[in-house]
């Protein structure tokens, strides 16, 4: 019976290849290859995931980087723009004078009228004191003007009322600078208790040890200043309306007789 049945299981000559027969190892094949396959997609998502995180940081950094050029771009004019408005180039242009430290102790600046000529034209003002004597400054000054491109200007009402020290006007573009370099008004201390005496446009002979100089700079539009329009041959101020005006004798003329 053995015998028979080893021989029933031996395939006849000319058969095709045995059918393979299916059981555990099949299985656990198939299961390897599903797990393979869901591994490689595994991998496919996570590189599509790190794919999309570095686009989504890459225009998160365009972005910052956008931002940050635009705040600039507008901050620097918005900046230049208010400093312009709030600071008179004028008194940078003053402040570019090559002088030297001790003829600009200490500076005070004051401004009125409108720059746009709204109803008042732009009227600068600069006082500046001096360590040294009014015409070793004056001289300094005036040379610094001369090295910044400003003209003297030859004028008869220069200065328009006397004034002791030195005095000189000054003209560049649509400019004109006064200068006036003169001795430091001095306030000599209160005695016995009394108040000080206000100070004067004379130096003050009671304060012996007040020394150097006072500078004043005056800054105007050369189309606001009178002093560029056509002079008046006589002083204004020597001529006048006479207040009696002169009277015919017949101011009415002569009567246009009436018809009778």
């Amino acid at each position: 019976m053995a015998v028979a049945r080893a021989a029933a299981s031996v395939p006849p000559p000319g058969a095709g290849p045995a059918e393979p027969v299916s059981g555990p190892p099949l299985r656990r094949a198939a299961d390897e290859e599903q797990s393979g396959e869901a591994a490689s997609g595994g991998l496919r998502g996570a590189r599509s995931e790190l794919r999309r995180q570095m686009r989504e940081r890459r225009r998160l950094r365009l972005g910052v980087l956008v931002l940050v050029s635009v705040v600039l771009l507008g901050a620097i004019p918005l900046y230049f723009g208010i400093r312009t408005l709030s600071r008179d180039p004028v008194f940078d242009t003053l402040d570019s004078l090559d002088v030297p430290s001790w003829a600009a102790v200490k500076t005070v600046d004051n401004v009125s009228g409108s720059r746009w000529c709204l109803q008042d034209c732009r009227l600068r003002e600069r006082t500046v004191e001096s360590e040294r004597a009014p015409e070793e400054t004056a001289r300094v000054y005036e040379t610094a003007l001369r090295e910044d491109g400003w003209a003297p200007w030859k004028v008869s009402p220069c200065p328009e009322q006397p004034a002791k020290g030195s005095y000189t006007c000054w003209r560049r573009d649509e400019l004109t600078l006064d200068l006036w370099v003169r001795e430091p008004t001095c306030v000599p201390p209160p005695v016995d208790g009394e108040p000080a005496v206000p100070p004067s446009p004379e130096a003050s002979p009671a304060a012996g040890d007040c020394a150097g100089s006072l500078v004043s700079v005056k800054v105007r539009n050369a189309i606001d200043d009178e002093r560029t329009r056509p002079q008046p041959s006589t002083d204004p101020s020597l001529t006048g309306e006479d207040p009696f005006p002169t009277i015919t004798d017949d101011p009415l003329g002569e009567l246009t007789p009436s018809p009778s």
